[in-house]
């Protein structure tokens, strides 16, 4: 029997792009605890390049998707990743709390927008809430950077690590189901 995504999965990011995304923002947070020392301006080109190249992939994304009705949800994301890649990467000399609240709005908006995907991409895959999931801890992230404006480079630095690898661990979960119904791999039961 064949599921929804299966019927009609041209409007559907494809799994590589997940896994894409997925692999870029681990790679981050394991950046990001390797270098815990890490200098303010080498963690804001480290976000701007990290925040442009998820604008890019995800406008890339929306591109590949034709005229389904709801890519401009990750158009707006897209946008804002390379809004907020290239705002930091042209002022890198910025206070540690412009930065916050630069990564807070990202990560807020972000965020809802994820959330607003999922729920939109309910019908469609089977597991919505994993993309969800990684939209919430978006705006929790977003949230904490405004409640608490005076961390640390430090904490800062692990917060965005942490969530980075995350959210690249649930998408590539993501993708690799993806990818699994895409080429009717089948999964084994356990005996």
């Amino acid at each position: 029997m064949e599921t929804t995504m299966e019927r009609d999965s041209t409007h559907l990011p494809t799994w590589s792009s997940l896994a894409l995304r997925g692999v870029a923002s681990i790679l981050f947070g394991v950046l990001a605890f390797a270098w815990p020392g890490i200098t303010l301006v080498a963690l804001t080109l480290l976000f701007g390049a990290y925040a442009f190249v998820d604008g890019v992939t995800a406008l890339v994304v929306a591109v590949q998707r034709g005229a389904y009705p709801h890519r401009w949800l990750l158009v707006v994301d897209g946008l804002i990743g390379i809004g907020a890649g290239i705002f930091t990467l042209f002022w890198p000399g910025i206070t540690l709390l412009a930065l916050i609240l630069v990564i807070g709005v990202r990560f807020a908006l972000m965020g809802a927008l994820q959330i607003a995907a999922a729920i939109q991409l309910r019908r469609d895959l089977d597991t919505p809430f994993l993309y969800g999931l990684a939209g919430l801890a978006s705006v929790a992230l977003g949230v904490l950077a405004f409640v608490t404006p005076g961390l640390t480079s430090l904490v800062l630095l692990m917060m965005l690590a942490a969530y980075s690898l995350a959210f690249g661990v649930m998408l590539l979960v993501l993708a690799f189901r993806m990818r699994r119904i895409a080429h009717r791999i089948p999964v084994h039961a356990p005996a």
